[in-house]
């Protein structure tokens, strides 16, 4: 019997053996291909110099630089030049979440000649062609983070260097292992060329040369959650970047971004969001149900009707039904299931959040609808509470859709069947009546959005410190939600608050905020908050 043990568990020791050699071979084989699929240029075909050059566009607080030429050995970059040869003064930053400078290292040779024969007989680097664009990503678990902290800015970045953003490119970012995250597949249809893995080149440039053809970095300044001046998306308005990004990712994935039909029955979508309480979802379900009953009765009678006619459901984003062939290569995956969904429709109404991130994607003349939520936590009914509308500035960054919002002073009191009849029959008039495109920014603004533009341009020691990303200002003072400002929470109250024995404060005109508050009807309560 013992014996018997023992050849099983030698047996067993075997087959584990054989499934871990497996894996392992099967990562090596994973990370060639890569390197396969990049390796179309040998040095001999590539008749320029090897120096690395260097353009930059943008102030050194918010520049983009293309590199080419930029070589990479033992996980890091390199620059190659002769003695005596200026680079131009640059600084890039490659994440949102940093407030420094990526830092390039860089190798001085004598002459030309001595430069091109290290590269051809002792470096032999494996060159990467086309276009690359690096980032660093922290995102990846997080849809709206992964595409507008991550892929957007870098895009933004690849702009600045028309026409490459029209053309398929590379990314080269820090993607990790994540079995159920999907930003890393809509990453790869969006740029038409293999991603590179920063870990697995990292692994595989010990003692060994890449250069890259074309480089671009510097969107570390471009995020979503880089406050503004204008509180505006960055670069959504002045380098388009709203309706580019929006135009590659329908493309990318095969579709055709719809017109939108006002013949039809307006179709409108309230998301789901976590930030709904139970109270809330019943009066939402009361509203669609008040708005289709509406719908139902008119629809295909004669008869002369107040409110345009819609149709409203309530949207799980994660299940959208996914159109898929039997046997086909062309499958939908969630993504795309959702952006067929997004093309057709007229009203998009949801909260802060991830659940609002994809308004980008909604076609011209369309509405998106906040419906805000509460801060600090609106959960416990006795505490004070403040209007939070998040990321509007995605809104004022989006020249062809019209924002609206619930009422910064309702919403406190929770959200109301009649608020919402009221908001998606003011969309849909405003659809059939049509606006105008671009959309003046600052109409797509709340008002406490509308009360910082003004505060920026009448306190401008405060707007520096919450627009300029950098190692001297205060890094709890640019990563805030306005709405935190104007009703003076934590930080932003006098004296501040204390975190971790530590006094955190952020310095301000109080005097101005309350005459603008007032300005704006923003009822502020004035109580301790903590």
């Amino acid at each position: 019997m013992a014996s018997s043990i023992k050849s099983f568990v030698k047996f067993l020791i075997i087959i584990i053996s054989l499934i871990l050699l497996f894996v392992i071979v099967r990562q090596k084989v994973m990370v060639k291909s890569v390197i396969l699929q990049i390796k179309s240029t040998s040095i001999d075909e590539k008749n320029k110099t090897f120096e690395t050059r260097i353009r930059c566009v943008g102030s050194l607080i918010n520049q983009s630089c293309l590199f080419e030429n930029l070589y990479y050995i033992n996980s890091g970059f390199m620059i190659f030049k002769v003695k005596g040869t200026s680079l131009p003064n640059y600084s890039v930053r490659t994440n949102s979440l940093q407030v420094w400078s990526t830092v390039i290292a860089e190798r001085e040779f004598d002459s030309y000649r001595s430069l091109e024969d290290y590269v051809r007989t002792i470096a032999e680097p494996t060159i990467i062609p086309d276009p690359t664009v690096y980032f660093i990503q922290d995102w990846q678990y997080n849809i709206g983070h992964a595409l507008f902290d991550g892929l957007y800015p870098a895009y933004l970045a690849l702009i600045r260097f028309t026409p490459r953003h029209l053309q398929p490119f590379r990314l080269f970012t820090d993607f990790r292992d994540c079995e159920k995250c999907w930003s890393e597949d809509i990453y790869q249809q969006f740029s038409g060329l293999p991603i590179i893995k920063e870990t697995m080149l990292r692994e595989m440039s010990l003692r060994r040369w890449f250069m890259f053809d074309e480089i671009i970095m510097g969107s570390g300044t471009m995020c979503q959650r880089c406050t503004q001046s204008n509180f505006q998306l960055p670069g959504g308005l002045e380098l388009d970047g709203s309706r580019l990004f929006r135009e590659r990712m329908y493309r990318q994935h095969g579709l055709i971004r719809q017109k939108l039909s006002l013949n039809k029955i307006l179709q409108a979508y309230i998301i789901h969001n976590k930030r709904f309480f139970d109270d809330d979802i019943q009066e939402i379900k009361e509203a669609i149900q008040e708005i289709n009953n509406y719908t139902n009765f008119y629809l295909n009678q004669n008869l002369q009707r107040e409110w345009p006619l819609i149709h409203i459901s309530y949207l799980h984003y994660e299940q959208v039904p996914l159109r898929n062939f039997s046997q086909s290569p062309f499958q939908d995956n969630l993504f795309i299931a959702q952006l067929r969904l997004l093309r057709q429709m007229n009203i998009h109404i949801s909260a802060p959040g991830t659940g609002q991130m994809y308004q980008t994607f909604l076609s011209d003349g369309s509405v998106h609808i906040n419906l805000g939520g509460l801060k600090p936590d609106g959960s416990d009914k006795t505490k004070y509470v403040f209007t939070s509308y998040g990321e509007q500035y995605m809104t004022s960054g989006i020249p062809y859709i019209k924002g609206l919002y619930y009422p910064i002073n309702e919403r406190i009191k929770g959200i109301k069947k009649d608020e919402i009849v009221r908001l998606v029959r003011q969309a849909g008039q405003l659809i059939l009546q049509g606006f105008r495109i671009p959309v003046n920014p600052y109409e797509n603004l709340a008002k406490d959005g509308q009360l910082f533009i003004e505060m920026c341009e009448k306190d401008k020691e405060f707007c520096s410190s919450v627009t300029i990303r950098s190692e001297r200002t205060k890094f709890f003072c640019f990563n805030f939600w306005i709405e935190e400002l104007v009703h003076e929470y934590r930080q932003w109250k006098i004296g501040g608050i204390i975190d971790n024995q530590k006094n955190l404060t952020c310095s301000y005109n109080h005097t101005l905020l309350h005459q603008l508050r007032q300005k704006y009807g923003i009822i502020h309560q004035d109580k301790v908050l903590l």
